[in-house]
């Protein structure tokens, strides 16, 4: 083959490439513009005896595994969903805080102790409890001193869901349950699960 000949099918080649990514490209970008929600053009018809699969079912918005539930003052419930260990000696607890009043509350400013009252509305002053091992555990902080738990909770509307989480320093591994306080809620007794 000649210099030329080369020269041609090279160009060819980086050609088809370049028009490949081209068309992959423009599959992907959406121009910038806002997607909208899709909706069913008509209901379609079933053939009898035959079900579609839902793709909604087994989707929830809250988690499924419940660790522990506890109420609180004025129609408010905690649940504790998931308490793991984390590399590192940390153990994060996960759940949500429920209003199940009619009326919003407003009584989050309890729920950051009494350590952080200048940093805002937070869940820095829940408490971990290890019974057997005769110690309590409250929220790890930063270098800053902000706690390693959600913050800004100003208030609960009513049926409002709010998920929370808080950080706290491993117990020993032979501790395999502890209680988990929050201002204004009841203890619960929570399994360590990791």
């Amino acid at each position: 083959m000649s210099m030329r000949q080369t020269a041609k099918v090279r160009g060819g080649a980086a050609a088809a490439v370049v028009a490949v990514l081209a068309l992959a490209l423009a599959g992907c970008g959406d121009g910038g513009k806002p997607k909208e929600p899709q909706t069913p053009s008509a209901p379609q018809s079933k053939a009898a005896g035959s079900q579609a699969p839902d793709p909604s079912a087994g989707k929830s918005s809250e988690p499924t595994e419940v660790l522990a539930t506890v109420n609180g003052a004025s129609g408010m419930v905690l649940t504790v969903n998931s308490l793991q260990r984390d590399p590192g000696g940390f153990l994060t607890v996960n759940g949500q805080i429920k209003n199940t009043g009619t009326e919003s509350f407003a009584g989050t400013s309890a729920w950051r102790g009494i350590e952080l009252k200048g940093t805002g509305e937070s869940v820095a002053g829940a408490t971990l409890v290890d019974k057997a091992g005769k110690k309590r555990y409250y929220v790890l902080r930063d270098t800053e001193a902000r706690c390693l738990c959600t913050t800004g909770i100003s208030s609960v509307g009513p049926g409002q869901v709010v998920p929370f989480f808080a950080q706290f320093p491993a117990p020993p591994a032979t501790t395999t349950e502890v209680e988990f306080s929050l201002p204004t809620f009841a203890t619960a007794t929570v399994k360590i699960s990791g």
